[in-house]
């Protein structure tokens, strides 16, 4: 539902000044072919490597911009900011860079990885806290800590000066495009980069179709979009915490709402796909933000056929620690991996019989375990089984049922799922 065109719309020689003030810490990030892509969807697919910025994200742009414009009174008084991560890095950079003291709230759940880099880039000028579990937990109490202390707060998405730094991701675009881009898909988590692409594009390239992406499960944007209203969600999915945002700007929301042609979500499975796939196909290494624009492609197929389209990887700020997860929700995504709970007759060998005669032969037992400490003879077992083809799960489960080793089928029942396996 389309609501009033914006009051506040960057003007093009605000975001011109952003470019110049962060030349002084930014890179110019490559727009780079993916044969791969470009041959799977049959168009020209670019990326627009953000991930490559110094802190690896786009998200130093906006904060050294923001950072850069305060008066000596308000450097003196020191900034504040809450991030999940990426804006952290950047608001951290800039304090090390421009020497302005800063206090950093980030979730307690964000990355080892991210609080670790936000530590390196802001050394001795920056306090790290972590409270709540979501960026938006840490907003509030980075905003409660700000009106007290009187230290100015750094706005992760909702500011101008923040979306005029992010806005000079797309006059690097348009200068480093040879032919018009057709189609633009960015990734939305609060709307700050997206909302200055659009101040952008609107001016420069008006024909540009601009796609934002979010999380399915954190679709605050497209939320608000179809109730023509701000929309605050009561639970989000962390697990893309660059885009995991309960609630989008105040600023951001209109710009989205009145000129983005598309709003779409994708599956956090999905984008663990993508993920897997960059890195083993291409050798990128994306967080799971920087990867919704690229996962997001497969929805438009059809559309983008023949087009010259540009993908903004956002950021690679990715912990290690996270693969095992991210390989399993891909796994899930691409129903290829299957969880049950296993009632093992009560004859000799039946655990014999389940491996031998009851898994197919390209099947893989990956977990396994029995629900009792004690008695584990007579009691049911969770066993998770990955499979190399769907197809082959609805033989297995007959089987199962068979010979009688089927207890329960628990990949489509969330509750007993998240507290078993």
């Amino acid at each position: 539902m389309k609501s009033a065109q914006p009051s506040y719309l960057p003007k093009l020689d605000d975001v011109r000044h952003a470019a110049k003030v962060i030349a002084e810490i930014a890179e110019e990030t490559p727009l780079t072919e993916s044969i791969r892509l470009s041959k799977q969807y049959g168009c020209q697919i670019r990326l627009k490597r953000e991930d490559l910025q110094r802190v690896r994200s786009y998200k130093i742009r906006g904060a050294f911009n923001k950072i850069s414009a305060l008066s000596n009174e308000d450097r003196a008084k020191g900034v504040i900011c809450a991030s999940a991560g990426n804006h952290a890095q950047g608001v951290a950079f800039a304090c090390f860079h421009l020497k302005i003291q800063g206090t950093i709230y980030m979730p307690s759940v964000t990355p080892k990885q991210k609080v670790e880099q936000t530590k390196l880039f802001g050394g001795e000028w920056v306090e790290i806290v972590l409270e709540g579990d979501t960026f938006d937990d840490a907003s509030l109490a980075a905003s409660k800590y700000g009106a007290r202390t009187g230290k100015i707060f750094v706005h992760p998405f909702d500011d101008p000066k923040i979306i005029e730094g992010q806005a000079t991701v797309g006059l690097e675009l348009i200068s480093q495009s040879k032919a018009p881009i057709d189609y633009l898909f960015v990734c939305i988590g609060g709307g700050g980069l997206a909302s200055g692409l659009i101040s952008v594009f609107s001016e420069l390239s008006p024909n540009t179709k601009i796609i934002g992406v979010e999380p399915k499960g954190a679709p605050s944007m497209k939320a608000s979009i179809e109730a023509g209203e701000i929309i605050a969600l009561e639970d989000i999915d962390k697990f893309i915490d660059g885009a995991a945002v309960k609630k989008v700007g105040r600023l951001t929301y209109p710009i989205c709402n009145w000129y983005l042609n598309d709003m779409i979500t994708v599956d956090e499975g999905m984008v663990c796909q993508t993920i897997l796939d960059l890195y083993n196909r291409d050798a990128i290494v994306v967080e799971p933000a920087g990867a919704l624009s690229i996962a997001a492609l497969d929805q438009y197929k059809d559309k983008i056929r023949g087009k010259n389209v540009v993908c903004i990887i956002g950021g690679s700020n990715n912990d290690i620690t996270r693969t095992a997860e991210i390989k399993e929700r891909a796994l899930l995504y691409g129903k290829l991996k299957h969880y049950f709970i296993i009632r093992f007759p009560q004859r000799p060998g039946a655990l014999k019989e389940f491996v031998v005669d009851i898994l197919g032969p390209t099947d893989d037992i990956t977990h396994f375990e029995y629900s009792k400490k004690s008695s584990r003879e007579n009691a049911p077992a969770v066993v998770g089984i990955e499979l190399k083809d769907p197809k082959d799960l609805k033989p297995l489960i007959e089987r199962m049922k068979t010979n009688n080793f089927y207890g329960d089928y628990i990949n489509d029942k969330p509750d007993l799922f998240e507290y078993l396996v």
